[in-house]
């Protein structure tokens, strides 16, 4: 499994995880044309209740590193995917004309697969750039 169908398969594993814990999926992989070269994306667009969660996924594959506990995928996401993550949000809500008085946050999915068992372990860090905003 090379790194992009890691990613892909850590996405469904997110969405289902979702789905099963009552999240309705509104999107998914939506970009934004940033520059002519760049381009932000937001894996997920979720709801759960009143409040709408952009999701970014982060998978790796156990044992890639020595030790699982030093490093999480969600440790990928630095300052500046952070304002990425913020700004392509802000865009969503603006291109389908979400009321600004709206709850809204940004949530990071970590997804660690086990290739062998085809197992995966889930951190779910709801509001993780509340910091941000």
């Amino acid at each position: 499994m090379n790194s992009q169908q890691t990613g892909q398969f850590g996405e469904e594993i997110a969405v289902k995880y979702l789905k099963s814990k009552g999240y309705k999926i509104l999107e998914r992989n939506f970009q934004r044309k940033v520059s002519r070269f760049l381009k932000s994306e937001i894996d997920i667009v979720a709801q759960k209740n009143n409040t709408l969660c952009f999701v970014e996924v982060k998978a790796i594959k156990k044992g890639r590193f020595d030790s699982i506990e030093r490093f999480l995928p969600s440790d990928k996401v630095n300052f500046k995917k952070k304002r990425k993550l913020i700004k392509s949000a802000e865009y969503w809500l603006a291109k389908n004309k979400v009321p600004l008085n709206s709850k809204w946050q940004i949530d990071v999915i970590a997804v660690v697969i086990d290739s062998g068992s085809k197992k995966a372990k889930i951190s779910h860090f709801k509001n993780a750039i509340s910091d941000f905003i």
